[in-house]
């Protein structure tokens, strides 16, 4: 059996000296979709940030596309990213620059230099978000659903081997969530392994997948109908 792609084995986590999360034991196999439930300040944005090294994992083991957590240091930290890509609630986009020239930007911030083929590289991965006509137009020019598939095909310009969403869906209306849903869930059909923490639970019972709850400082699977 292959080995996951992403592993965490009796990890601590922690906010300066305040403990998050205590003793997670978690594995996700290449190809899963999984939710990450849990209330707000219970952990489930603490956990997506030790995964891509913004917090150091201080306590027990973790691997994650083949990155020892335990072991990662500051210059090992872009290289990590480039083989993830995140999707945050609030977009991060570069409100001075079109959507093309926002993919552009992290191309370029990752060694990208054949104009050709980084052209080819954006029109692909708006393609694949459905907002290819919108290549020219600036943020605040495109509906906040628009920008949120922005994002999530600044996500996967590197091709990443795992994707994390941290509340995607949470400055959306119930329609446009059930939108990038399904732009998320294509691109999980297509072989991108997904960890999305959301809080909304319609999302959850429509679209069911293996979900993690974080609750009391740990993390256990939940079955659907006791979500």
């Amino acid at each position: 059996m292959s080995k996951p792609i992403l592993q965490l084995t009796n990890v601590s986590i922690y906010q300066l000296s305040t403990l998050v999360l205590s003793k997670v034991n978690v594995a996700v196999e290449k190809g899963e979709f999984v939710y990450l439930i849990g209330k707000t300040g219970s952990g489930k944005s603490s956990l997506l940030k030790t995964l891509y090294g913004e917090l150091p994992l201080r306590e027990g083991r973790g691997h994650i596309v083949d990155f020892n957590l335990a072991a990662l240091k500051e210059k090992d930290i872009p290289f990590l990213r480039r083989k993830l890509g995140i999707v945050f609630q609030d977009f991060k986009l570069l409100n001075d620059r079109t959507v093309k020239d926002n993919l552009y930007f992290v191309l370029r911030a990752t060694g990208w230099k054949d104009k050709a083929k980084m052209n080819a590289k954006v029109d692909d991965v708006l393609s694949k978000v459905g907002i290819k006509e919108k290549r020219e137009k600036f943020p605040h020019q495109i509906s906040d659903g628009e920008k949120q598939r922005v994002a999530i095909a600044r996500a996967l310009l590197n091709d990443p081997e795992l994707i994390l969403a941290d509340e995607p869906t949470g400055n959306l209306d119930p329609q446009t969530s059930l939108e990038i849903m399904e732009v998320l869930r294509e691109i999980n059909n297509n072989g991108n392994t997904i960890v999305m923490a959301t809080h909304d639970y319609a999302l959850i019972l429509k679209y069911p997948y293996k979900t993690l709850k974080c609750d009391e400082k740990n993390i256990y699977e939940v079955v659907q109908k006791s979500v």
